[in-house]
């Protein structure tokens, strides 16, 4: 009874997203403040629902209702409780149930933080979301219901996907489609603005907050995956240009762009054309990598592969709100005339050619990502578009960005003199040269990607806190300091976020040219040597898990007669769903990790083991939090937040 409940809910909320994305529209468009009222309560109403349909298919997986044909697909009785409930969104049913779960939270958010906007932009976002949201709804029901049941319900279930029983990946998606999601804010604002055919500060400062959200959160979550597929995979990389982590990747770039582009138009009210497009294509990137997941049409590791059905219905969902925000685009292009007028030297400029190089190298991958299935299509040829092309076509992109942040920091507005304005910087650089020549002399064979990446990083770092600096004013030291804690917390965010990207870039150089890696077979009792540390394997036993079967090895890391780290890799089978997974085991440490891996046993006696020394392998996922917690300071500040400034326009709009 239960689960027909949360079946009807979900249904029910259909119906209120379906009155949401027509009533207030239409008040809007009539100035019938009763009708645009109505957007709130829809919104809350439509949480609620979708909430209740998700706790109810929450509670199936935890007490293992195999009534449920997706219970049965996903879970199983022996499995953690933690991967029993993480299990409702590792299928393609329960996770986009969460899709439309957090498109209702962001919807019902904008409706109790939005007050401070004008009536009728409040009700065209509030129906713009509640349109996506009957989109979805209708997806899931039609052809994805998560409530379907079983005629002859089995005494036990076919387990989860081994590889996504993980802590890694039990809070990667939620993080994920958090950022996915609240891309449709942007979307939403964007093309109900269009429609007012209002594009100003105020709307510039209104839509940064839902924009700086959804970045966060994109940022968390591909740092999860990240990370997961680092230790989990047991291949000692962190990023393999897959289809699925370029689908996340691609709608990062954009809304990167598009945070900056928007401060262009809120200062300035230029770029305006070019923000409101930003904010359409970054929620387009969000439903192309929806596609991508849920279609079946290209493979990877992590994908849902799923009937086509699928695919066409989210295919058809993707060219009605992308072409008709485009078209509305096109049609209001002439309303979004520019006010502002800028130097080709200027902050303006150096903001625009931020958003250029972020635009271009996500372009570059998504032509990398979907070129394998338009060369089958077209020319019957089966490619693969791997790391090398991503490598060599998207790198230099990220080099000419990490350049010209620091110095676009710097510029004043309107109009600059280049060697004026970069004065202050000349320390910044000069300590960025100095890194790169170290580190230049201190390898040997390798590659001047450690070095550039040293002298990229430093460079970016040390920029970005002589910003701050130069943020405090003049006078003595002991005022600069004082003012600095006066600043606005956008500024520390600024400082955060940068210097993140700077050690980010300084982790995935490092660990790209200085890893070493080593393959052999070892013997029980042997001893082996790798850069410099000597790895022991002192035994391989057989154990069982809650849901698995173990071959555990226990390895021993020496540098000289200092035991550093014991560590244990696995190898394990999970005979329900009768699929192999192999455990990493990593010591972690701030200056390298040792990784190891323990394989097969040989013909000739001895077991595979894989040895990789990685350097500054955490300085990656380190610089992303710093990265997400610079985004989180900046949403602290006022200024980032539907503000006073807001709010008195808001008011002069309505007076008018």
């Amino acid at each position: 009874m239960l689960v027909e409940l949360g079946h009807f809910a979900l249904i029910l909320a259909f119906c209120v997203a379906l009155v949401q994305s027509v009533v207030p529209m239409a008040g809007a468009h009539r100035r019938r403040l009763d009708w645009m009222a109505l957007a709130e309560p829809a919104a809350i109403t439509q949480l609620i629902l979708i909430g209740f349909s998700f706790a109810v298919l929450t509670h199936a997986f935890v007490t293992s209702d195999f009534s449920l044909k997706i219970v049965v697909e996903n879970s199983h009785t022996a499995k953690p409780m933690i991967y029993k409930v993480s299990g409702v969104w590792g299928n393609h049913e329960g996770s986009m149930l969460l899709w439309v779960l957090i498109l209702a939270l962001f919807g019902a958010s904008a409706a109790v933080f939005g007050g401070n906007l004008p009536d009728s932009l409040r009700a065209r976002v509030l129906a713009v979301q509640g349109s996506i949201g009957v989109a979805f709804i209708a997806f899931i029901l039609f052809t994805s219901n998560p409530f379907l049941r079983m005629v002859r319900p089995p005494m036990n279930g076919e387990d989860l996907n081994p590889l996504l029983q993980d802590p890694g990946l039990a809070f990667h998606p939620p993080f994920l489609y958090l950022g996915y999601v609240g891309l449709s804010m942007s979307f939403s604002f964007a093309v109900a603005a269009l429609i007012e055919g209002r594009v100003d500060a105020a709307w510039a400062r209104w839509v940064r907050p839902w924009t700086l959200a959804a970045w966060v959160f994109l940022t968390i979550g591909i740092a999860l995956g990240s990370w997961w597929a680092y230790y989990e995979l047991g291949w000692g990389g962190f990023w393999f240009w897959d289809p699925v982590e370029n689908a996340s990747f691609m709608p990062w770039l954009i809304a990167a762009a598009l945070l900056h582009s928007a401060i262009v138009v809120e200062k300035r009210e230029a770029l305006k054309s070019w923000t409101i497009l930003l904010a359409i294509l970054a929620f387009g990137f969000s439903l192309i990598g929806t596609f991508i997941v849920r279609s079946g049409v290209l493979t990877s590791v992590h994908a849902f592969a799923n009937d086509p059905e699928r695919g066409v219905f989210i295919l058809i969902i993707l060219g009605v709100f992308m072409g008709g925000a485009l078209t509305l685009y096109a049609a209001r292009a002439g309303s979004m005339e520019a006010k502002g007028v800028f130097a080709m030297v200027s902050r303006e400029s150096a903001l625009l050619l931020n958003n250029i190089l972020l635009a271009v190298a996500a372009f570059v991958v998504f032509v990398g990502t979907l070129w394998p299935l338009v060369a089958e299509l077209l020319f019957g040829r089966k490619l693969s578009v791997g790391a090398p092309f991503f490598d060599a076509a998207f790198t230099p992109f990220m080099v000419a960005l990490a350049v010209v942040l620091p110095l676009g920091a710097v510029l004043p507005w309107k109009r600059a003199r280049l060697g004026t304005a970069a004065r202050p910087l000349g320390p910044a650089l000069a300590l960025a040269v100095a890194f790169g020549g170290l580190a230049f002399a201190m390898q040997t064979g390798h590659s001047a990607l450690g070095p550039v990446g040293a002298a990229l990083a430093v460079w970016l770092v040390a920029g970005a806190l002589t910003d701050l600096w130069l943020r405090a004013g003049r006078g003595d030291l002991a005022g600069k300091l004082q003012r600095l804690t006066r600043l606005p917390r956008a500024d520390w965010g600024k400082l955060f976020a940068h210097s993140g990207l700077g050690i980010t870039i300084f982790g995935v150089a490092a660990m790209t040219a200085w890893s070493v890696e080593d393959i052999r077979v070892a013997s029980v009792g042997e001893t082996f040597e790798v850069a410099g540390y000597q790895i022991a394997l002192n035994d391989v036993s057989r154990s069982e898990g809650p849901n698995y079967i173990t071959t555990m090895a226990d390895m021993s890391v020496f540098r000289g007669k200092r035991e550093v780290a014991r560590l244990y890799p696995e190898k394990r089978v999970y005979p329900v769903a009768q699929m192999p997974t192999t455990e990493a085991a990593i010591a972690n440490g701030v200056l390298r990790d040792i990784y190891l891996v323990i394989g097969d046993p040989q013909d000739g006696g001895g077991w595979a083991v894989r040895t990789y020394v990685k350097p500054f392998a955490n300085w990656i996922w380190a610089g992303a939090i710093i990265m997400a917690l610079g985004g989180v300071l900046s949403l602290t500040d006022r200024r980032y937040r539907v503000a006073a400034g807001a709010r008195r326009a808001a008011r002069a709009v309505a007076a008018e």
